[in-house]
C-alpha cells in the first residue's frame, strides 16, 4: 500500500483541483495512515467504485460464514465510498428528539421546528420509541426496503424476502395475494396521509405504522390516528387520505426526518431552498427509507426498485395494471438524480439489489 506525507498528498489533491471530502475527513484519514482516492463528485462520493471490500474490510468479515450477517458492514462500505458519514441517528423520534440539531432548525420536511408541542403530545401516547424488544437485542440486523415496482413481479423472491430480520414497506403496496413474489413478513410499514392504507381491513396483523411527514399538516392527522379521532378538516392533502390506521398507540411511530435531509441535500444534492420544500427537492420514501437502513442496520438490500422509462409498457407497480408510461415528470422528485445516487451504493457494493432494477 501507497503511503503520502499529509504535505505531498495535500499538494496533489491541490494540483488535481478535485472535490475533497471535508477537511475534518481528509485529516481522519491522513492520521490513519490511510491512502486518500483522488476524486471524489461534487456530493463527496468517491467517483470510482467497485464492489471490492478495502483491505481492512477483508480481513474483518473475511472468515465469516456465507450467510452470516455481518456485523457494521453497511456503515463500514459507506463510509469507504464516502468519508463523511457519520452514523448515529435513531430510527424514530423519542421523547428527547429536541436534543436533535440536526432536525431543530429546520421545518418539515427536514426537520421539527414548529412542530415540537404537537410531536411531544403524540410521543406521550405512543410510549414506544424502537423496534420490539426482540428485534432490539439482535445485535447484527439485516434489512431489507421493498419497493413498489413492476420489476418485483412474478420474480419468486418471497421466501427470501422474509429471510431479512427488518422488512420495510411503503405506502398502502398491499401483501396478500402477493406472498410469492413479495414475501408475508411486515416489520414496518413507513408512509404518509396520502400515502396510507386506506381500508382498514388490508393492513397487517402486526407491523409498525410508521409516519414521514412532509409537512405540518401531517402531524395533525397522525394525532387524529393515535387518538382515534375523526379528522374535522382535511384541506391541504393533494388526494383523499385514510380516516382511521387500525393500531394501537403504542404500534406507530414518528421516522426521524433527518433522514429525508440527508437524503435531499447531502447524498443527492438536491436544492437546498431554505431548507423548505421546493421544486425537485423531495427525495422519494423509497430513498429516505434506504438512508435509514444506512443508519441502523448492518446489511441493507433492496428490491422493487427502479423505473426504466425505456419500456413504456412495463408494469409500473407490482399489484396493478398501470404502465411505466404513466409517470410523469414530478414537481417534488428528481428521479434522476436520486438514481445516480442508489446506483453509487449499489456500485459501491453498499447495499444489494435483489432484482437488479437500479
Amino acid at each position: 500500500m501507497l503511503h503520502f506525507s499529509k504535505t505531498v498528498l495535500m499538494n496533489r489533491l491541490t494540483h488535481l483541483q478535485i472535490v475533497q471530502p471535508e477537511e475534518a475527513d481528509l485529516h481522519r484519514l491522513l492520521s490513519a495512515g490511510r491512502v486518500v482516492a483522488t476524486e471524489y463528485d461534487k456530493q463527496g462520493f468517491l467517483t470510482k467504485l467497485d464492489r471490492n471490500l478495502p483491505l481492512e474490510l477483508q480481513y474483518k468479515y473475511g472468515n465469516l460464514s456465507k450467510g452470516e450477517c455481518k456485523p457494521g458492514y453497511a456503515e463500514a462500505k459507506m463510509t469507504s465510498i464516502y468519508p463523511k458519514f457519520s452514523k448515529p441517528a435513531p430510527m424514530f423520534l423519542d421523547p428527547n428528539f429536541k436534543r436533535l440539531s440536526k432536525i431543530s432548525g429546520y421545518p418539515p420536511p427536514f426537520g421539527v421546528r414548529t412542530q415540537e408541542k404537537i410531536i411531544d403530545y403524540i410521543l406521550q401516547a405512543t410510549k414506544r420509541y424502537s423496534l420490539d424488544s426482540e428485534l432490539d437485542s439482535i445485535s447484527c440486523k439485516k434489512c431489507i426496503i421493498i419497493g413498489n415496482g413492476g420489476i418485483l413481479f412474478n420474480k419468486s423472491l418471497g421466501s427470501q424476502i422474509d429471510q431479512y430480520d427488518v422488512v420495510v414497506r411503503l405506502n398502502e403496496a398491499p401483501v396478500v395475494g402477493f406472498e410469492k413474489d413479495v414475501g408475508s413478513k411486515t416489520t414496518m410499514r413507513i408512509t404518509y396521509p396520502e400515502g396510507a392504507i386506506q381500508r382498514p381491513e388490508r393492513y397487517e396483523k402486526s407491523s409498525l405504522f410508521v409516519l414521514s411527514a412532509f409537512k405540518p399538516m401531517d402531524f395533525r392527522w397522525l394525532r387524529h390516528m393515535v387518538f382515534n379521532e375523526k379528522p374535522r378538516r382535511m384541506e391541504g392533502f393533494w388526494k383523499s387520505v385514510a380516516r382511521a390506521v387500525p393500531r394501537d398507540p403504542e404500534d406507530m411511530r414518528i421516522l426521524n426526518p433527518y433522514f429525508i435531509q440527508e437524503a435531499a441535500f447531502k447524498f443527492i444534492g438536491l436544492p437546498h431552498n431554505s431548507g423548505l420544500m421546493g421544486r425537485g427537492n423531495i427525495p422519494t420514501l423509497g430513498t429516505v427509507a434506504i438512508t435509514m437502513a444506512l443508519h441502523n442496520c448492518d446489511e441493507v438490500a433492496v428490491a422493487g426498485f427502479g423505473y426504466d422509462m425505456n419500456t413504456p409498457y412495463a408494469p409500473l407497480h407490482y399489484y396493478e395494471r398501470l404502465r411505466m408510461s404513466a409517470i410523469r415528470e414530478s414537481w417534488t422528485h428528481n428521479i434522476s438524480k436520486e438514481k445516480e445516487f442508489l446506483r453509487k451504493l449499489v456500485k459501491g457494493g453498499v447495499i444489494q439489489d435483489l432484482t437488479h432494477g437500479i
